[in-house]
């Protein structure tokens, strides 16, 4: 896991190269005005997701992992947190799902970062993560998804 300014993408570059371009695709792209919805970069190695939604609590939602893509993670407006565990012996509650590209386990997150406006988050195959959790309250995110494929 990684998590960073979107100014300091040039230390992550070296991970290889659809990390470098997801990273180049999120510093070129005016994130603020791209509409809603899926954008192929390149086919379905590389896409993005660009999504706006209401924060919820901690308590109704579970930590995901993947195992096709890895998730780079940008957030473009407001402020979430984001449940974190390394995948080990957890419980899972809904079995992958190699369509969606999906799973979700049942123990709770290890420890919680903030995730502001301007920050980016790289969410690797053994990395667990459960978004979209409100701070204080219920605020309207804006974030990009980008999903590099493995």
């Amino acid at each position: 896991m990684v998590i960073d300014k979107l100014e300091h993408v040039h230390r992550y570059t070296a991970i290889g190269e659809g990390i470098a371009k997801a990273l180049k695709y999120l510093q070129e792209t005016d994130l603020v005005n791209i509409p809603l919805g899926k954008h192929v970069i390149d086919g379905d190695k590389l896409f993005a997701i660009v999504q706006e939604y209401d924060t919820m609590d901690a308590a109704t939602e579970q930590m995901e992992s993947h195992r096709k893509y890895t998730d780079v993670q940008y957030v473009v407006s407001e402020s979430e947190l984001v449940g974190h565990s390394l995948l080990s012996t957890q419980a899972v509650s809904k079995e992958y799902s190699n369509e969606e590209d999906f799973m979700l386990y049942a123990d709770k997150p290890d420890f919680f970062s903030r995730f502001d406006a301007g920050t980016f988050m790289i969410f690797f195959p053994s990395d667990l993560h459960m978004p979209c959790i409100k701070l204080n309250a219920p605020v309207k995110v804006r974030k990009v998804v980008v999903k590099v494929g493995m």
